[in-house]
């Protein structure tokens, strides 16, 4: 019996049993779970067909045992029950030869665009069922490495206070914004750039449903992941030795993150998670307080390219309350030190009419003035043993190094006063758990708009001031609105910023822009913010990819058939791609949803040809001027 009249016969078979019909519809799925699971009336049908018996039964010693395996990659198999999409598809010729479950292959996925991933197997057998919005797609191993080869860079502009110009040479201390895939983009900027990144700092997609990586529930998580481990690899490569990353997420993936960022740079390089308080407890939150514990964090895993290495510059906030113990104050500091005389603190502030409060300007004034007479005494170390130094009288230790009062050590007020976003003040050390930065009311910072995406420019700052100085190399490659490139230009360190999509007039290079023009905004006040510099914008050269683009955008049949008259033409199509059969079949096109029709003509694109590889650059075909062909070699170092 051949393969198409088995099919029929079996689906007449399982049409029997009302528990695998549903609308008159056959269940593949429980179909499935019922032969895994040995379904005694499932296996009594199956018996009643000889024809059937023959194919999925075998006997061992008089014992008839049902090869539920075989049964199973016979029912997976497209051709059984295929919906109409499938059906096209086999037509068209756009079919997978191998019918194995990609855990068991040695195939990889690919799921375009924008939030895509090079998925290496691993896939669960239940993942089968997925229905991601845009598109898996299935490469070999040897097709890879000419994905992730360097792309050639196009449409260079120099933009400063004057506008935008014409890039005559690409110098070693530029700082870019690359527009384009940030996984091919990250990938081009290996030869350049390895080795050479002081601090990423990313801020991805959080994977909640509500963002733009839309998968459906039975794959985001692992495609997410993936998503990560992609770009994390190649990252991690472009770290100097005594770099770092800040990966920021919430509670939806930040203990997977974690776990896979051990990975990548292994455990040994883990330095902290740190807590932010991003979302106060109050107003139509607080309804759902009965039914949840409420968010209030979001986090920041750090990793060093080798901690060892790593050299961190302490950050400090304003204290949250007055210390107590500096209760001693010295009234007559301008005498010499032998003449010193003490009194408490508390009598002092009396005589001044001031209490100890951190939210008095008056009594914060007094005390920052006269921080080098206000002390406490803490531990002497090996000075406290020794008879000399325990008199009452103030006194330098034999070497120097510490200032004694009654064998303890002198700790004035002064040594707590630390530079903070408030200024020189009381000061606490930060740690682990940042709570002083407002994430609200963000919508004027930069002059441009991210709804849900936006991190406060102090953030950055703070981050960049642990690790980076000036000229330092910064890269953000889920660039978004622009916050990071906007706070590094605003502190004089060199950036690259990659975002693929363009927000229009909330986009990342609106806000540089701005920036340049003298924004004063977030951080510019504090930063003493002026104006002036510049950057060099590019973007990656499309080939598929602008027919990708124009895809996703249409609203209408008619609007992609259009494109498909395009593609047929121009684009470069998969082999696998029978024109004539679509062409011959355009009805059934029609019938599709227009989803499906999106995901088809995708598919039908050849994903090795999305940008144009640099090892191209001279290929007639692309037309690429003999200015950005020399752009192209100083970028990439080529002699």
């Amino acid at each position: 019996m051949n393969m198409q009249n088995l099919l029929e016969e079996l689906k007449k078979l399982l049409e029997q049993d009302e528990r695998l019909v549903v609308d008159g519809k056959l269940l593949k799925n429980k179909i499935i779970e019922s032969a895994l699971k040995l379904d005694a009336d499932l296996i009594k049908l199956l018996l009643k067909s000889e024809t059937i018996k023959k194919h999925f039964f075998q006997e061992v010693d008089g014992v008839l045992v049902f090869d539920k395996i075989k049964f199973q990659k016979f029912v997976s198999n497209k051709a059984f029950l295929p919906d109409s999409y499938t059906s096209f598809k086999n037509k068209i010729g756009l079919v997978t030869e191998n019918e194995e479950y990609l855990s068991e292959s040695k195939e990889v996925v690919l799921a375009w665009p924008y939030k895509d991933c090079v998925l290496e197997g691993g896939m669960e057998k239940e993942d089968e069922k997925r229905d991601e919005i845009f598109y898996n797609e299935i490469l070999a191993p040897d097709e890879i490495d000419r994905l992730l080869e360097p792309k050639v860079l196009t449409n260079f502009k120099r933009i400063d206070k004057d506008g935008e110009h014409k890039v005559k040479e690409i110098k070693e201390n530029d700082s870019l914004i690359i527009r384009g895939n940030n996984l091919l983009a990250l990938h081009s900027l290996k030869k350049r750039f390895a080795g050479k990144v002081k601090l990423i700092y990313i801020d991805p997609p959080y994977n909640t449903g509500n963002d733009s990586f839309l998968y459906n529930d039975s794959f985001n998580h692992s495609s997410w992941i993936t998503f990560m481990k992609n770009r994390l690899e190649v990252a991690k490569g472009l770290l100097k030795e005594d770099g770092a990353i800040f990966v920021q997420c919430d509670d939806n993936e930040q203990a997977y993150l974690k776990v896979l960022l051990d990975e990548v740079f292994t455990r040994d390089n883990f330095v902290n998670t740190i807590s932010l308080r991003v979302s106060p407890p109050e107003g139509v939150k607080t309804f759902h307080a009965e039914r949840t514990i409420l968010k209030e964090k979001e986090y920041l895993h750090v990793f060093g390219k080798n901690k060892s290495k790593l050299s961190f510059t302490p950050q400090y906030v304003k204290a949250d309350s007055w210390d107590s113990h500096y209760a001693s104050y010295i009234k007559n500091k301008n005498q010499p030190m032998e003449r010193w005389k003490v009194i408490p603190l508390n009598l002092k502030l009396k005589e001044e009419n001031l209490k100890p409060d951190l939210d008095s300007t008056n009594f914060v004034q007094w005390i920052i003035k006269n921080s080098d007479k206000i002390f406490q005494l803490i531990d002497a170390g090996k000075y406290k043993e020794e008879k000399k130094y325990k008199i009452d009288k103030f006194q330098y230790s034999d070497d120097k190094k510490i200032l004694l009062y009654k064998g303890r050590k002198v700790h004035f007020l002064e040594e707590g006063l630390k530079q903070t976003d408030e200024g020189v003040t009381l000061s606490r050390l930060l740690c682990d758990f940042w709570k002083d930065i407002s994430f609200n009311n963000l919508f004027q910072e930069g002059g441009v708009t991210l709804i849900g995406g936006k991190k406060p420019e102090k953030l950055i700052r703070r981050i960049l001031s642990l690790l980076t100085q000036e000229n330092d190399l910064v890269l953000d490659f889920n660039l978004g609105s622009g916050t990071t490139c906007a706070v590094a230009h605003k502190m004089k360190r060199q950036y690259i910023g990659i975002e693929q999509l363009d927000y229009g007039e909330n986009d990342c290079v609106v806000r540089l822009k701005n920036v340049i023009n003298g924004d004063q905004s977030g951080i510019s006040k504090s930063v003493n913010w002026q104006g002036g510099g510049d950057f060099i914008y590019c973007e990656l050269m499309k080939l598929n990819e602008k027919y990708v683009e124009e895809i996703n955008k249409a609203k209408t049949t008619k609007e992609l058939l259009n494109i498909w008259g395009t593609m047929k033409e121009k684009a470069f199509l998969s082999y696998k791609v029978d024109v004539k059969q679509f062409d011959e079949n355009v009805n059934e096109f029609e019938q599709l949803s227009l989803e499906n029709q999106k995901k088809f003509l995708i598919e039908c694109l050849d994903k090795n040809q999305l940008y144009v590889n640099l090892s191209e650059i001279d290929d007639s075909e692309y037309e690429i001027s003999k200015e950005d062909k020399e752009l192209n070699k100083q970028f990439y170092e080529v002699k």
